[in-house]
């Protein structure tokens, strides 16, 4: 193997599971988030050679996983190679970790794409607002505001309704 390979595959063996909990979290599906990986790192691949400044590797990827996100979405392939039925309204559940994760990772699913994207970058992967807005490729005020309606979407999803009891 060469020096390059050798050099990428030491990148990907230390974040690929980084990544494809970030491809997760965009998508919602492991499989489809393995895709996402799988199609990202190829194309880091193909760049390789090009990137002069390996420090900023990660964010370089990132970037990647995100554009492959939004640019499979507008070719809508998912759309017709959904798997099962669409999610129904998620289960009141009792307090507890891992239900709470279930119903969180639910309710992210049903944010809209952009808004599920700056959520992700913002508050999981722990991006700053001038960062996020870097990795999609927009402003600073629109990462603000789509972090905005992206977290309202979210309390919506997750905040029983009025006359909804509460455990």
């Amino acid at each position: 193997m060469s020096d390059r390979d050798t050099a990428f595959a030491e990148y990907f063996a230390a974040r690929s599971e980084a990544m494809r909990g970030t491809a997760y979290l965009l998508c919602g599906d492991w499989h489809r988030a393995e895709d996402l990986v799988q199609a990202a790192f190829t194309k880091l691949y193909l760049a390789w050679p090009r990137i002069d400044r390996h420090g900023a590797l990660d964010a370089y990827a990132r970037r990647t996983l995100v554009r492959t996100f939004v640019s499979e979405l507008r070719r809508g392939w998912f759309r017709r190679e959904r798997v099962g039925g669409p999610a129904g309204e998620p289960a009141e559940v009792a307090r507890g970790s891992a239900e709470d994760r279930l119903v969180l990772l639910a309710a992210l699913a049903r944010v809209p794409p952009r808004q599920r994207a700056v959520l992700v970058l913002r508050y999981w992967e722990d991006l700053s607002v001038g960062d996020t807005a870097r990795a999609l490729g927009c402003s600073e005020g629109t990462v603000k505001s789509q972090a905005a309606r992206g977290l309202q979407t979210l309390r919506g999803l997750i905040t029983p309704q009025q006359g909804e009891k509460v455990p």
